[in-house]
Parts: structure tokens; sequence; C-alpha cells
């Protein structure tokens, strides 16, 4: 009976067909199991009428058997597709199976654009154009003509720079394996690149210590010299040799001339003894403007591996012994102290800023547990808050392992470098949207084994930033 109630859907189904489309599908041979179904037309069958009928044979005459048989070849056969409505998608075939056929090697035929319609396009409109790409895509681009090159000099290209607004920062690392090679990661298409900057002097190791406005400043570990580059264009200037003679380890932070016409920036470095001097790079020399007030306690006990963090014209730096913050306004020329204590059990702490916050980056470790956090500084409390921290589940990876941990840039996005004997992770984390992402590992080009970062900044790419 089961097999009659599903050729009797069939029928139904057949009937639903011929309605809407107004034909019927030619007669099956004798030989088909449909010859038990035919058409018979009414007496006042009208040829020009739309609607047919169905007619079945005496079903009542056959057994349940043949029209099971017949169900079943209906629906072996192409005519009956109407008997799976519920028939899976197809699954996917493997890759060899869709290529088979295809000619090895051929590629899509590439649009031709017509010289008589492009070669008219409006030059400030290209400019436009070209301001408005990915940055990514200038490292393609440049190389295309000397025209396209020349853009970077171009006053009206710098004029469509500026109306874009800044893109999400970059990151430039220094490896373990290459200390005198950069290494930059592009967050938004999470895409490392192996830049070769050639200007700076062979054998030297520099370090990427502080950024302002596209610029990143670097610092020789080997001869204590100050260099400015811009790392997309290859914009590079050797800074002029310091007037204090310094050789202890120093802390470096570096803002842009905002409120200057001319622009430019200035660089400030402080030792541990409070010796500091100013770089101006519109007057291109070393000042010291006075000296550190009696009221902030020496030595400063910085925190080397903690860069500094800029906010208008003001620079921060972490101390301990005792435990705060050191500032300076670097149009003002003051000095301010804030003693501010940090959180229990914390290490490899770094300052971050956001939007105009102070923020805290660092290991929280108690027992066996390590975990990632993020402090927001309460500007009436002088209080760490604790704002998030790493999901737990990445944070068992930690158990029980020594973790050493890196804060790349504090411009809103951060990169974390964790790193222990058995483990080596790149994390970024976005303070806006409080995401936490994975990077892929950073590998030089023609190698396999992923690398250490040691240290970096972030910065703002800019195409147009002159050192």
């Amino acid at each position: 009976m089961e097999g009659l109630s599903m050729l009797r859907q069939l029928i139904g189904q057949l009937q639903d067909l011929l309605e809407l489309y107004g034909s019927p599908p030619p007669p099956p041979p004798h030989s088909s199991p449909f010859h038990l179904l035919h058409f018979e037309h009414p007496p006042d069958y009208d040829h020009h009428h739309r609607h047919r009928s169905w007619c079945l044979a005496n079903i009542d005459d056959t057994s349940a058997d043949d029209y099971y048989s017949l169900v079943m070849a209906a629906g072996k056969s192409g005519n009956s597709k109407m008997l799976e409505p519920f028939k899976p998608p197809p699954s996917k075939k493997p890759r060899k199976e869709r290529n088979r056929g295809k000619l090895p090697g051929k590629a899509p035929t590439p649009e031709v654009m017509e010289q008589e319609i492009w070669k008219e396009f409006p030059e400030d409109l290209f400019e436009a154009v070209i301001a408005r790409l990915p940055i990514a895509t200038f490292f393609r681009f440049r190389s295309v003509c000397h025209k396209w090159n020349s853009l970077l000099d171009s006053e009206s290209f710098s004029q469509h720079c500026a109306e874009i607004p800044c893109a999400n920062p970059w990151f430039y690392t220094i490896t373990h394996e290459n200390m005198n090679v950069g290494a930059m990661y592009d967050p938004s298409m999470r895409k490392w690149h192996h830049p070769t900057i050639s200007f700076l002097p062979a054998k030297m190791i520099p370090l990427p210590v502080a950024s302002a406005g596209g610029l990143v400043c670097f610092l020789d570990i080997g001869h204590r010299n100050f260099y400015v580059c811009n790392p997309l264009t290859q914009s590079f200037k050797e800074l002029p040799a310091r007037s204090v003679k310094v050789w202890s380890r120093v802390a470096v932070g570096m803002t842009m001339n905002r409120n200057s016409t001319s622009g430019g920036y200035k660089i400030l470095w402080v030792g541990c003894n409070g010796e500091y001097e100013i770089y101006d790079s519109l007057k291109n020399s070393w000042s010291r403007p006075g000296s550190m007030p009696s009221n902030i306690k020496l030595p400063l006990s910085l925190n080397f591996r903690s860069q500094a963090v800029s906010l208008d014209s003001t620079v921060y730096f972490m101390r301990s012994n005792p435990e705060g913050i050191v500032s300076y306004n670097m149009v003002t020329g003051a000095w301010k102290q804030f003693i501010i204590p940090a959180p229990l059990h914390l290490s490899d702490h770094t300052l971050a800023e956001y939007k105009g916050r102070i923020m805290l980056v660092g290991l929280l470790t108690k027992n066996a547990a390590t975990c990632v956090c993020i402090w927001e500084l309460q500007k009436m409390t002088l209080l760490w808050k604790e704002v998030d921290r790493m999901p737990n589940i990445w944070c068992l990876e930690f158990y029980g392992k020594h973790v050493r941990m890196t804060c790349l840039g504090n411009k809103g996005l951060l990169m974390l470098s964790l790193r222990s004997r058995q483990m080596n992770r790149l994390v970024t984390y976005n303070m806006m949207s409080r995401e936490w992402l994975k990077v892929p590992g950073c590998v030089v080009p023609r190698g396999r084994k992923r690398q250490w970062i040691a240290c970096g900044t972030a910065f703002h790419p800019c195409l147009t930033a002159t050192a």
C-alpha cells in the first residue's frame, strides 16, 4: 500500500505540472513501466484547450507489487525528478576532479584597457584614487613607472593623503635571528613585509624605539646614534651627535609638532640619572632646555622594556622604585611625576594609549596560572582598573610555563610576543573592539623557521612622511 500512495503522489504532481505548463510529456515507450498510464481525451476535447487531464488504467486490477515496481522504476528514470524533493545537494568535488579537463597553465585573459579612454583620465582624480588604495599596494605601484614613483614628492598627492583618515597601525619589528633586518606586519591584511633599509650603516643593529606621524626612530645599540626613517618610502635621516655622552640605557619618546605650521617632530631621550636631551627636526639639533626638578626621585629606574606613550605633546614613561609614571611636555618643558602602585603579581608590563587614555598591559601570574591583562588608569583616583583579559582557553597554554612577554606598539592596537622554551606566540589586541587575534608566524623570505620577535614599535603608515 505504501507503493500505491507514492504512485498517487506522482500522479498528483504530474497533474500540477500539466496545469502549469499546458502540455503532457511525450508518451513513454510500451516497454516502459509507464505503459500503465495513458492519455485519454474527453469527447469535447478542444485542440487549443490549455488544460489536459491524466487518466489511470484500472489500478484496482493490478497487484500492489506491480505498482511498487512501477514507482521504483519511475524513480530510477530521468522523467520523474519530482519524486526527489529531498535529494541532498551534490557534494563538493575534489580539486583534482574540478581541474580535470582544464588546460594546465592557462590563465584567464586580462581585460584590455582602452588607451584612447584612459589617456584623458584627470590627473587630480588619478592622485585621489591612488591615495585611497590600501597601503600594501604601494609596494607594487611604486615600481610601475617613474611617474608613479614621483607621486611621493607631489604636493597635491600629499594633500589627498592628508584627507584620508589614519589607517590601522602597522608594526615594525626586529627578530632575534636577524637583528639587522626588520619585518613589518600589516594587521588589516594579516601579512608580513620584509623591507630593506639600504641607508643604514652596515653591521649596525638598529632598534626601533619610538614612532610618530609615520616615522620610526631607531637607536643603534653599538654606537648610540639615532636615525629616523619612513619604512615604506625609505626616507632616511641620521641625527647629529648628542652633546651629552651617556652610554647607559636610555628611554626614548617622539611627538609631532602639531601646533607648528612648519610641521616637523621632536625626540626626547632620558637617562637613569636624569640626563635628557631633545632633538628638534626643524632646527636639526639637540638641546637641553633645563634640568629635571628635584621633586622627581632619582635614579628613575625606568622600565626600558616599556616604550613611551605620546599624548599630544606629552610623553609618558613608566618608572619603578617608586612605582609610577613620569611625563614631559615637549611644548612647555614641564616634568611631572605620578606615584601609582602597580597591580599585584604583575610582570613584563608596558604602557599603552587609547583615545587619550593611559592603559597598562602585563602578565598576571599567580601560582602556576598566567594570563595577559589590560588595565586603564583612573584619572580621579590614579589607580589601575582591570578592563579586559585574554580568553581563558588561550591562557591555559601558559599554565606551568615560565612565560615572557614583549608588547609592541601602543596606538590602540597591541602586538604581544609571548614566548617560553616550548612556545612562541604572537597575538594582537584591538582596544576598541576588545578582540584578540593570533598573528601568523614571521618567516623570512625563502625561510621556514618562525622568527622570535625581539622588539618593535607601532607606527601609522604614511606615504608622505619625510624624515
